[in-house]
């Protein structure tokens, strides 16, 4: 497969799996759309290594391993046969990216494997540090726009829309994988147990629970509203159309909660009302 091929590859893939949050979208400047795509694919493949199909632990933690090994084959110009790591020595190549992004993605799979509950609200952070994080610090890195304000900035809204993502999945992560991404100690103070998660129970406890959680999701959010306005032209949009995003997310979260373990997802009229808080700047004012 030449590079080409393995680009359209990683597009396919990005534009094929349904995200609340757009994924090498129209509004990126064209030239990032393929970068864009390659980081997705190839955290979409970390991820089904840490989740997918009935393999052991044990097995899981191997084949994320070898994937860490074929990654820095791939940072060193020698990529094996995989169209995703063709077009990521590709990116190494053409952008100079730092290898450690894509090790602490890695490592954030490896802990979904090993590590199913949280003490504290310190620990999600620390999880949302190499999970989510260093895809917005990629995306810096390939426009040149990585300066120490920029990727603070992208951290905090990043980590944000990794914890809306966990907000939105509170069935299916306890149900079918057996995780549960809320703070242990914020947990018992507001006296939820598992069984809330076991039996689907959303009760006034949980929901003073989850109202606190998504107000901190919102101040992140808010801590990294800057951060759009100062990013040239369609990137800088297309930050906005995520942090629009992010807050109708937490809003429709809002609206549900009488039943917490339901999944929101955007509809039309969704969407036009992110458009255009996106495109008139209407984002939360940055706290100072």
């Amino acid at each position: 497969m030449d590079i080409d091929q393995a680009y359209r590859h990683c597009l396919h893939r990005a534009r094929n799996h349904y995200e609340n949050f757009p994924v090498a979208s129209w509004l990126l400047p064209r030239p990032l759309r393929g970068p864009v795509a390659v980081v997705y694919a190839f955290s979409r493949t970390a991820d089904d290594l840490a989740d997918e199909g009935d393999l052991s632990p044990q097995a899981r933690l191997q084949a994320l391993e070898d994937y860490r090994a074929r990654l820095h084959q791939a940072a060193r110009g020698h990529p094996d046969d995989d169209p995703v790591f063709i077009a990521l020595a590709d990116l190494f190549r053409r952008h100079r990216l730092p290898v450690q992004p894509f090790h602490d993605l890695i490592t954030a799979f490896t802990w979904d494997v090993t590590r199913h509950r949280y003490a504290n609200f310190s620990e999600l952070l620390e999880y949302c540090r190499h999970s989510a994080n260093p895809v917005g610090r990629i995306l810096l890195h390939l426009w040149g726009e990585d300066d120490p304000l920029n990727l603070a900035q992208s951290d905090a809204i990043c980590t944000a829309l990794q914890l809306i993502n966990f907000y939105q999945d509170l069935a299916q992560d306890y149900h079918e994988l057996g995780r549960i991404y809320l703070p242990q100690d914020d947990m018992a103070r507001h006296g939820v147990s598992e069984d809330h998660f076991r039996h689907r129970r959303s009760d006034a406890a949980l929901r003073a629970l989850m109202r606190e959680q998504r107000e901190r999701a919102r101040e992140l959010l808010r801590q990294g509203a800057d951060l759009p306005r100062r990013l040239p032209g369609r990137l800088g949009l297309e930050i906005a159309f995520i942090v629009a995003g992010g807050l109708r997310v937490l809003d429709r979260l809002d609206r549900i909660d009488h039943d917490l373990f339901a999944r929101p997802r955007l509809g039309l009229g969704d969407w036009l009302r992110v458009s255009g808080k996106a495109l008139l700047g209407a984002l939360p004012p940055p706290r100072h």
